[in-house]
């Protein structure tokens, strides 16, 4: 599917607040940092922040959509830009921080993958994760419950991301030796606007959803979600719907040589 920036970028604060967060939290590697890898780097604007934060650095944006990176390119020119899928990226030498904001849920075999990410590491170095923590709550049950009742044509069931989070326990197993910090923070996000959880989701989850199905399946589907959505999130009298989301954060430091510990 196409990602579309405007669309993304609509609760741009909402969806930022958690990365500048995660990127408050992580720790400086105990040695000078050479080589910063944001993944799943959208449109840049927390990629900017890691060039801010690290500015004698080489940082690198990598994400799989051009509409995202072109948006990216337009807006910081500076940086370095790679279209690329990061379920299969492998960088070319050892990195220091390697930072993810809100896209590695969408990858599957976890075990795999941050025992292959956190190999990517120099020593001291640094992986930080954000992923949204919600499956659980009607902003994903909704469609999970409507695609799954048999009457949609297999392409929009299967395009539904599933969770395929692992526990804290999990993770810090995956991530050894390095050492874990981990937390979850549930954001109560307050939209406007008509029906603003649909706008939210169509903005993420539901995009390939709704690139799988035609016009009309496309209608009755929006409008089923939309009425599920009101019902579960209603509109407050100031005209705010509260929208509670949760994010699980971890943030990986590999064993450095002057904290062998760490």
């Amino acid at each position: 599917m196409a990602w579309d920036p405007e669309h993304y970028l609509r609760y741009a604060d909402h969806r930022t607040r958690p990365g500048l967060e995660l990127l408050a939290r992580v720790p400086d590697p105990d040695h000078e940092v050479v080589r910063v890898v944001d993944l799943g780097c959208g449109t840049g604007h927390l990629t900017a922040r890691l060039a801010e934060r690290w500015p004698a650095a080489e940082v690198i944006g990598i994400d799989q959509s051009p509409e995202m990176l072109a948006r990216a390119q337009a807006e910081h020119p500076d940086i370095t830009w790679i279209h690329a899928d990061i379920a299969t990226w492998e960088p070319t030498n050892q990195v220091d921080v390697i930072f993810s904001n809100a896209a590695l849920h969408w990858l599957d075999d976890h075990p795999a993958l941050f025992c292959r990410l956190r190999s990517y590491l120099s020593d001291g170095g640094v992986l930080a994760v954000q992923m949204p923590d919600n499956w659980a709550a009607p902003t994903h049950q909704v469609p999970a419950t409507l695609l799954d009742d048999g009457t949609w044509d297999p392409p929009a069931r299967q395009a539904l991301l599933r969770d395929r989070l692992s526990s804290v326990d999990d993770y810090r197993r995956f991530l050894q030796p390095a050492t874990l910090d981990s937390w979850r923070t549930t954001y109560h996000q307050a939209l406007t606007g008509d029906d603003p959880v649909w706008n939210w989701v169509t903005g993420s989850v539901l995009g390939p959803v709704l690139a799988a199905l035609d016009d009309e399946e496309r209608a009755r589907f929006r409008h089923l979600a939309q009425t599920h959505y009101r019902q579960a999130y209603p509109m407050a009298d100031d005209g705010v719907t509260v929208l509670p989301f949760s994010r699980l954060f971890l943030i990986a430091r590999a064993p450095g040589t002057t904290h062998p510990d760490a």
